[in-house]
């Protein structure tokens, strides 16, 4: 066990970390969601009813579909873009391939692993290789539409109470996208992702961090680029 949780230590101490804050999430906004409830003469729900209310849904996914957007963006364009120094980028006077397009990344050297070691997609070959090798982007591909989905249901849930109370009509969901709200709502998390995208590229380039996979070595010119 103790082998298993030094291997796994990062994955389980950021899941962990994260189930905290999840949990610290739903008990504040229960408890402003009941405060809101009782301000407006209605009536109080229990925490289990919260976690299935449209506020709930609407601002939980609203930030897991903002957060999925970078990380697929961001796999893609390191695939293909450079940042010269950054180490959040490949070094582009070595990444070109020989017919000068775009090199392959993340794969290396097919003969580097012994056959009975590499994943079985690569040991397959053909289109299920090809499916492994955009893998990464496709998964956070369609958690960012999963998360974009349950944001426009949960959103368009909550749009219509507010609607309603205030003597107007219920929305579909389709309807709730062409409202200004619901873009409103995505576009002020999905800038605030890609400001931060940009900040490690470039302060990568000219800080570190000892021992951290994510910094350049500290000893390393500002124009190395690569972790």
């Amino acid at each position: 066990m103790r082998r298993w949780l030094r291997n796994n230590g990062l994955a389980v101490t950021l899941l962990a970390i994260f189930i905290a804050i999840f949990v610290g999430q739903s008990v504040v906004g229960w408890r402003v969601y009941n405060q809101d409830q009782r301000e407006h003469g209605e009536v109080e729900v229990g925490y289990i009813a919260y976690v299935q209310t449209p506020s709930f849904m609407e601002v939980t996914f609203e930030n897991w579909e903002s957060e999925f957007l970078q990380m697929a963006a961001y796999v893609l364009l390191t695939a293909w873009l450079f940042q010269k120094g950054s180490a959040e980028s490949r070094d582009p006077d070595a990444a070109e391939g020989d017919d000068g397009g775009a090199p392959e990344t993340g794969g290396g050297d097919p003969d580097r692993h012994p056959p009975d070691e590499r994943p079985w997609p690569v040991r397959r070959g053909g289109a299920w290789l090809t499916l492994y090798e955009n893998s990464l982007a496709i998964a956070f591909a369609l958690l960012f539409a999963m998360a974009f989905i349950l944001h426009a249901i949960g959103g368009a849930g909550q749009y219509s109470q507010d609607q309603e109370a205030h003597g107007g009509q219920a929305v579909s969901t389709l309807q709730y996208l062409t409202t200004a709200q619901f873009w409103y709502e995505s576009l002020q998390n999905w800038q605030s992702e890609f400001l931060a995208v940009f900040a490690i590229v470039v302060l990568t380039i000219f800080l570190r961090q000892k021992g951290s996979p994510e910094s350049k070595p500290v000893d390393a010119p500002h124009h190395t680029t690569g972790g």
